[in-house]
């Protein structure tokens, strides 16, 4: 059964009913289900079966600190891409020897960190990066293991703003150019090769992106060993998609089988990054509507929640389906666009869906735990939505709502004039 299913009429989140949770805690709010986190989690572990390597939640998807405490439990590595996500898995319960450092702007100061910690592994994206982590390497008498993130140019099919493994995409180095900074990097100080990495985008729902992706990384990691530079893990990134709509994305047995299956004799241990196909549809975000407004044109849903809540609609153009948390017997159905108060005409959660609503009705934005706390902002000058966690018949507040002691926290006012 999904974490999340309707009964009599009414929308259940494990063993509690939204309606609760949304009389509890009031809305805009995010609902997590730990057990659909587990159970995706899970999925991969499963399908990796015992053949060495780590599963490494995405950070970046939902960082929330119970949420990583979960994944932290259930024997997850960690895939993070600045120093407050690395503080963040640390608070979570998570260990230096299970995260590995990403993203293509890392500071010195988080490189310093992550050494001294004493991390997994850092995913190098450019050879500018490699030069700065040998320097400070070898500055601190340590070996930084090092994976070269290589951009293989295979198109994902995906949406633009979340494709990275073509040529102008800014991520990686470049596959034809990655054979010479490997051999580069085996020359310099502080640095200990340890991995190839690769990640060509996110929401894919076809696994023959990424088994042409690795076929080339293959490629790549025999002509390492014969230039006697051995890998000993191969890093394929995240990206498998969610079903959102209709969206078949391939199963996760079938894609870790095919790239097991690949590798041939190869003995090299295998890293994956799922971050998205791990909360997206463990969380949903409840919204109350405020006003309805019909138009000749047009018949829109006012709703407390806004593109300061949930981005994705507008950003990405996301279809995310929504629901209510009980049925409305009593108004007839029509088309409504859900939009917010945000003053923005892209402010909306989604459109033309077909609802019977009455203003003050409760309603559901599922598939909202990735890519949706993480992303919201105090436009508007907005407190941040709170977030609970449901865990069968228990429900616990994981982020209080902001107040506007939250939002001013930091500033100032300028001194008086005769003060200064």
């Amino acid at each position: 059964m999904s974490a999340f299913y309707r009964r009599e009429g009414t929308l259940y989140a494990e063993k509690i009913s939204l309606e609760k949770i949304a009389e509890c805690y009031g809305t805009p709010s995010y609902v997590y289900s730990r057990a659909a986190i587990e159970q995706a989690y899970d999925a991969y572990a499963h399908a990796l079966g015992s053949h060495p390597g780590r599963i490494c939640y995405a950070v970046k998807a939902n960082s929330n600190i119970a949420v990583l405490q979960v994944l932290a439990l259930r024997g997850a590595s960690f895939d993070i891409v600045s120093s407050g996500e690395l503080k963040r898995v640390l608070q979570a319960g998570g260990r230096p020897e299970n995260i590995i450092f990403s993203g293509v702007g890392k500071t010195r100061e988080e490189l310093v960190e992550a050494l001294t910690l004493g991390i997994a592994c850092f995913n190098v994206e450019s050879e500018a990066e490699l030069d700065a982590l040998s320097f400070v390497a070898d500055e601190l008498g340590l070996q930084a293991r090092v994976s070269l993130r290589v951009n293989p140019d295979v198109d994902a099919q995906t949406h633009p703003y979340i494709s990275t493994g073509l040529k102008e995409n800014k991520f990686g180095i470049d596959i034809d150019r990655a054979f010479e900074v490997y051999q580069r990097a085996a020359k310099l100080p502080g640095i200990n090769i340890v991995g190839v990495d690769c990640h060509i985008g996110s929401q894919l729902t076809e696994s023959q992106p990424f088994i042409d992706a690795l076929e080339r990384l293959l490629l790549l990691v025999d002509r390492l060993a014969d230039a006697s530079i051995a890998i000993k893990h191969l890093d394929l990134g995240g990206g498998i998609g969610v079903t959102y709509r209709d969206e078949q994305p391939p199963s996760i047995d079938d894609y870790i089988g095919r790239v097991i299956e690949k590798l041939g004799d190869r003995k090299l241990a295998l890293v994956f990054e799922p971050g998205r196909s791990i909360v997206a549809n463990a969380g949903i975000m409840l919204t109350q509507v405020i006003y309805l407004k019909p138009t000749e044109h047009k018949n829109f849903a006012i709703v407390d929640a806004a593109m300061n809540d949930n981005i994705r609609p507008s950003l990405y153009q996301a279809w995310q389906d929504v629901q209510p948390l009980v049925e409305n017997t009593t108004a007839g159905e029509c088309n409504w666009d859900i939009v917010g108060p945000v003053c923005e005409t892209g402010d909306f959660l989604a459109k033309d869906r077909h609802l019977a609503l009455s203003s003050g009705d409760q309603l559901a934005l599922m598939s909202s735990g990735a890519y949706g706390f993480v992303m919201s902002s105090n436009y508007n000058s907005r407190g941040r939505a709170c977030e609970v966690m449901v865990d069968g018949e228990q429900h616990h507040l994981i982020r209080a709502r902001e107040s506007f002691e939250d939002l001013i926290k930091g500033e100032s006012l300028l001194p008086d004039e005769e003060d200064s």
